[in-house]
């Protein structure tokens, strides 16, 4: 998606000349591998780094482009949403200590932006899924304002037929329609690149399958989306479901989704990869190409294969294949899209460590994967891991094992003696694998997000207490301190957390609600049963259309008639008054105290979204 000058009219004969252009991409690639153009050592890593940016209250902040024009580096590139960028650290071949060295670059890139955020009333941050994103920030006016951006919304949107739809179930469980593909903007990862010899690529390919779910359970960092704890990492399920460009049909179709894992071991070579991913997939967006991949071969350039990288970077698999051109040589390589960012940069620095160890290290045995492991057992340890993290249980080569386990006692010794065989010094090997052995051991970012998530909630309202969360970790990154050795959040810290300022901030959301055709004493029953004073009254369309208090329930037990068979609709408030999750905590305390309302409905549209009540704004009242 690095193209700025994209194509997205459906006319024919554009689409036609670009898809020319890719099947020619796929026969210059074949023709390259079999004459041998393409680059077999040295051995290159390299990264992306994703990162949030927040105002003062510790929430999205929209002017990445106002601090991106003022670092002015070219290392620097915008994201999807107006409270991200990406960081593109430079190539490094590796040797003894390129991980340490790739450390100082990221924390040298960080700093820099970090001055001119800090200037301008910004902070930065590392995390898989940044807590404090609300529903306001998923809305097309934090979209950046690019054409590439615009054109991928509204292709997605397009392809999709209509909205995107959210449901993902973990402890809590979150269910939303949405109209564009910012969702995906929530997620911010960490990817590490890994050049690959291209006669070992399959070999390569299919092991980087077989060892992402266990890699990734002691990795995982994104266990909360929009005050709800879901997967230990997140960002597995949103993503995928945030550009799911799949209809919905009564038939039973066998489609798969942009984002995936994969469906089969990969076999021959890497064209074949992307032979099936052009099968699979259509191409949704086009750029101009002035000259084709054959005819630079022929002139004896080293052709950059725009098509296929345009159509590559539309089809997410968690281990992508990549193919490029850098200093006037060809390459192929694997990249990592399903490390998080965060928790810290060291963790991350661990992280790709650790892969880069077991990717080089892979015993003999393991150089045909399909004759000895089910692709489903590699697809399943990865969806288990991104659920549980480090408490799965994984299949192994026929055994079940604890994810920490078979890090701890198989993976971690692999990956020592890959890194080894690199010629990292043995400080370096030390340094980043004790990091994930400790955190195998004690906790992952995940387990203390969720952890100090619930501490702060015994305390806070759920909004105050995601701030608390999101403030204690941007102190634990000031400190550099890997993740196994965060302290809790202190209690005079939570305290000291209380930034609400919107109706959606402070709002409870775990509704009891009545219809309007419900028994009266039904709902003086469930009321007095919950303790609750006011309840919401919905219409057959689920619309809110009135309201019972508890001043109203004591009233009709006063009347000397028979009311075992009144309707809710005959003694509910029927003028009701609304605020939306957008009107202001003053505002609110304002319509309350002006007309003696004990509580407020909180509405999207006509649809209610939560409510609030005298107790919960009698802490924001200043008189």
């Amino acid at each position: 998606m690095g193209e700025q000058i994209i194509n997205v009219q459906d006319d024919d004969e554009s689409l036609k000349r670009f898809i020319g252009h890719l099947l020619n991409d796929i026969t210059c690639l074949e023709k390259m591998l079999e004459e041998g153009h393409i680059e077999k050592a040295p051995i290159r890593i390299g990264a992306e780094q994703e990162f949030c940016l927040l105002n003062d209250q510790f929430r999205p902040s929209d002017r990445a482009l106002e601090v991106l024009e003022k670092i002015n580096d070219p290392h620097f590139t915008t994201e999807l949403a107006k409270y991200n960028l990406e960081i593109n650290l430079d190539p490094l071949p590796l040797g003894a200590n390129s991980f340490s060295e790739m450390e100082g670059e990221l924390k040298r890139l960080l700093e820099k932006a970090n001055k001119i955020a800090e200037e301008n009333d910004i902070h930065l941050i590392l995390t898989g899924i940044l807590p404090t994103i609300s529903k306001k920030e998923l809305e097309l006016d934090y979209l950046t304002p690019y054409p590439r951006y615009y054109a991928l919304n509204d292709r997605m949107t397009a392809l999709r037929g209509g909205d995107f739809k959210l449901n993902i179930r973990g402890n809590d469980e979150l269910s939303i329609k949405h109209n564009s593909v910012l969702f995906e903007a929530c997620n911010t990862s960490f990817q590490t690149h890994l050049q690959i010899n291209p006669d070992d690529f399959v070999s390569s390919y299919n092991w980087a399958q077989a060892i992402a779910g266990p890699i990734l359970s002691v990795c995982t960092n994104s266990p909360l989306l929009l005050g709800r704890e879901l997967w230990k990492e997140t960002r597995i399920a949103l993503f995928q479901q945030s550009i799911d460009t799949r209809q919905s049909s009564y038939a039973l179709k066998d489609q798969q989704a942009r984002v995936s894992f994969g469906r089969r071991w990969a076999k021959n070579s890497i064209v074949d990869i992307f032979k099936e991913d052009i099968s699979r997939f259509q191409v949704i967006m086009t750029c101009d190409i002035a000259k084709g991949s054959m005819e630079a071969l022929e002139d004896d350039e080293m052709p950059k294969l725009k098509a296929l990288n345009l159509h590559n970077g539309t089809v997410y698999r968690w281990n992508r294949p990549c193919y490029g051109v850098a200093n006037g040589k060809a390459h192929v390589r694997i990249e990592n899209r399903y490390l998080p960012s965060g928790p810290s940069v060291i963790d991350e620095i661990a992280n790709f460590a650790f892969w880069t160890g077991l990717m080089l290290g892979r015993p003999k045995e393991f150089d045909d994967m399909p004759s000895i492991m089910d692709f489903s057992d590699a697809k399943a340890n990865f969806l288990k891991a991104s659920r549980y993290g480090k408490e799965s249980v994984l299949h192994w080569m026929g055994e079940k094992i604890s994810a920490r386990n078979l890090l701890l006692n198989k993976l971690i010794p692999i990956a020592r003696t890959g890194l080894e065989k690199a010629g990292l010094n043995n400080d370096e090997i030390h340094r980043y694998l004790e990091i994930i052995e400790l955190r195998a051991l004690k906790k992952t970012g995940a387990q203390w997000m969720i952890e100090n998530y619930r501490i702060g909630q015994q305390q806070l309202k759920k909004d105050d207490a995601l701030q608390s969360l999101i403030r204690a970790m941007w102190e634990n990154q000031q400190q550099g301190l890997p993740i196994h050795k965060w302290p809790n959040i202190k209690p005079e810290l939570i305290q000291e957390n209380r930034h609400s300022t919107l109706v959606g901030h402070i709002m409870s959301t775990q509704l009891i609600t009545t219809r309007e055709i419900d028994l009266a004493d039904l709902a003086a029953r469930i009321m007095e049963w919950n303790n609750i004073h006011h309840m919401p009254v919905e219409d057959k369309q689920g619309q809110i259309c009135g309201l019972l208090t508890y001043r109203h329930i004591n009233k009709l037990k006063e009347l000397e008639i028979d009311h075992s068979m009144l309707n809710v609709s005959d003694i509910m408030i029927t003028k009701v008054t609304t605020v939306t999750t957008k009107t202001t905590i003053k505002e609110a305390i304002d319509i309350m105290k002006s007309n003696e309302f004990g509580c407020l409905p909180v509405v999207e549209g006509h649809e209610m979204v939560g409510i609030i009540t005298i107790k919960d704004v009698l802490p924001f009242d200043e008189d």
